[in-house]
């Protein structure tokens, strides 16, 4: 790779700004590594320059939703744990962050992994993520450990437009390239069973192994994918059992998976890894699509797992959480989203027993590694035929856009805005995705990131009399879904992002009685009185003929209208009884 003197020039400074010293860089292809651009650095302080250690490396990414470029993404200043969870990791936020985890205010890590200053640090820091970039680190680290798997945690195939308009396609080549061993998933069912099944026997055949304990043919009651492989690293028998995501039917349309079964399934993971133990595994691993708090959860229940590395909550974690079961200890980790992180995982295992172990959350910053070769130019070849549509400016944003957390982000706000403003409505609802890119203050709005917060199977608009009393029992649904003290009884998902209604919600309170003073244009929501209602992504099978407009098309004739966007006031609950807690940090 070959950059020009400016271009290194601001690599230097981005660099020095964050304390840190740059790979060295190298125009000529290396042979060794099939990476043009990236030889070993060993001076000290370099962020990417992680000593091996141990004989079994896992490499971990999650989450990535599509994202093949560079992006802007703010973690939340919301992420309220409830009960025993309060407190603890994942649900720490800003300053409690900071110092739960020892890192400076301030520095390239304290922007990478909280919301804090986000606006001046982004614009001080550049972007993250991005494949290419995540190619050259990944090559890079396995260049230092040989045998190491890259594992990838799902919702992969999701998430951009090009993703949508190609049925996964260039998600799935790109995964091919970045040299992924094993996978599980979620968000990939959307695209329905034989969409899935094409590309696991085709696409992934003897390349990539698709591997899910928890998805169960319901006719035949036999597993769909493999529950578990097992590859030697370095001489040492490594399984890795696959957990999907177990409320996939509920949180997503069940008629792309109609024949098949989720769930948490703690008693037949249990037998995988007595299986895989008793084949010989020295480690056992499982590669899960729980969310966080499930697999806190599930390590306390399940016996003989190493470690857990996870997904779905999209929480960046730079420490596992050691958790205590009746025969011993499993790490517990989660690896953020977007395309942001490579968690690195160094086990050293003697006399067929884990050890010891090192571990590392790796923010990936696009300005400090160079884009590999290869990868670059398939984003560049999967784009071109869309480079006009996704090119298209629609507005210009007077605020930062962002969706992540708890409640409404101003990317939620603008979609629900914009349901109201064509539709006609008077309340929106807008699902509880975490998924989708950042636009900062001064930025255009495009399609491409318009599509980054809406690019689903399903995205239709619909618009609906609801009753008062519905509405509060929607929002009762959704708040236990997120805030029940048991993990097993949340199915993901953060809560529904609202629009014209205003309420306040006690997470802590019990199941029917979080949600109060619902209010529209000031005054109280009535029970027996009906309201008109958009939303989008309905989980139901819609007939044909009743479809609606793309949530897309809604929201670009919004901003193509309004050319310049402000969020006026950010509508977000009044949230009771949380003061003091360590998952939320006022804006």
């Amino acid at each position: 790779m070959t950059i020009s003197r400016r271009e290194f020039l601001q690599l230097l400074a981005v660099a020095s700004a964050a304390g840190i010293s740059l790979p060295g860089c190298d125009s000529r292809p290396s042979t060794a590594t099939g990476n043009a651009g990236v030889k070993a650095n060993k001076a000290p302080g370099n962020l990417y320059e992680l000593p091996a250690f141990g004989n079994v490396s896992l490499l971990h990414y999650t989450d990535c939703h599509a994202q093949l470029l560079p992006i802007y993404f703010r973690e939340p200043n919301i992420n309220l744990g409830v009960g025993g969870m309060a407190g603890q990791a994942p649900h720490l936020v800003g300053d409690a962050f900071l110092k739960a985890y020892g890192i400076a205010p301030g520095s390239l890590d304290a922007h990478a992994f909280t919301s804090l200053d986000f606006v001046a640090a982004a614009r001080q820091y550049g972007k993250v993520g991005g494949f290419a970039h995540l190619a050259t680190l990944v090559k890079q680290i396995r260049a230092q450990r040989p045998g190491a798997l890259l594992l990838d945690g799902g919702d992969t195939w999701q998430g951009s437009a090009t993703a949508l308009w190609t049925g996964a396609q260039d998600m799935v080549d790109a995964q091919l390239l970045l040299g992924v061993d094993v996978m599980t998933a979620h968000w990939e069912m959307t695209y329905g069973a034989d969409r899935v099944r094409e590309i696991v026997d085709k696409d992934f055949k003897d390349r990539i192994d698709f591997v899910a304990q928890n998805i169960i043919d319901a006719e035949w009651n036999e597993p769909v994918f493999k529950p578990y492989v097992i590859h030697a690293i370095n001489g040492v028998p490594t399984a890795i059992i696959g957990q999907a995501f177990p409320y996939t039917p509920i949180a997503n349309p069940r008629h792309f998976i109609a024949e098949w079964s989720f769930g948490i399934q703690d008693d037949n993971m249990q037998a995988m890894v007595d299986q895989a133990r008793g084949e010989g595994a020295q480690v056992v691993v499982v590669l899960s699509h729980n969310g966080m708090d499930v697999d806190l959860k599930m390590a306390s229940r399940v016996t003989g797992i190493d470690a857990i590395l996870g997904g779905h909550t999209h929480d960046a974690i730079p420490a596992p959480v050691i958790v205590t079961n009746a025969s011993g200890k499993t790490l517990v980790t989660n690896a953020g989203s977007n395309g942001k992180y490579l968690a690195v995982l160094d086990l050293d295992v003697k006399n067929g027993k884990l050890s010891d172990y090192r571990y590392r959350l790796l923010p990936i910053f696009s300005n400090l590694l160079p884009a590999d070769v290869q990868m670059a130019a398939h984003i560049d070849k999967v784009r071109a035929p869309f480079k006009d549509k996704l090119e298209e400016k629609l507005a210009v944003s007077d605020d930062l856009l962002y969706r992540r957390g708890n409640f409404n982000g101003t990317f939620d706000q603008l979609i629900c805005d914009a349901m109201i403003d064509v539709a006609g409505a008077e309340i929106a609802f807008s699902p509880g995705f975490r998924w989708g890119v950042s636009v900062l203050p001064g930025e255009t709005i495009t399609m491409d990131q318009l599509m980054t917060q809406t690019a689903i199977t399903y995205p239709n608009v619909t618009l609906n009399s609801m009753s008062g009393a519905r509405i509060k029992e929607i929002l009762e649904d959704v708040a236990d879904n997120l805030f029940n003290p048991d993990p097993y009884y949340q199915q993901g998902g953060d809560m529904v992002r609202v629009g014209g209604l205003k309420y306040s919600i006690d997470p802590a309170a019990d199941i029917g009685k979080r949600i109060s003073a619902m209010e529209l244009n000031g005054k109280a929501i009535e029970a027996d009185k009906d309201y008109s209602v958009a939303g989008w992504a309905s989980v139901q099978e819609v007939p044909a003929g009743d479809l609606g407009r793309p949530i897309w098309d809604v929201v670009a004739e919004y901003l193509r209208d309004k050319k310049t966007v402000k969020i006026a006031e950010l509508n977000q609950p009044i949230i009771i009884g949380m003061e003091g807690n360590a998952g939320y940090e006022a804006l």
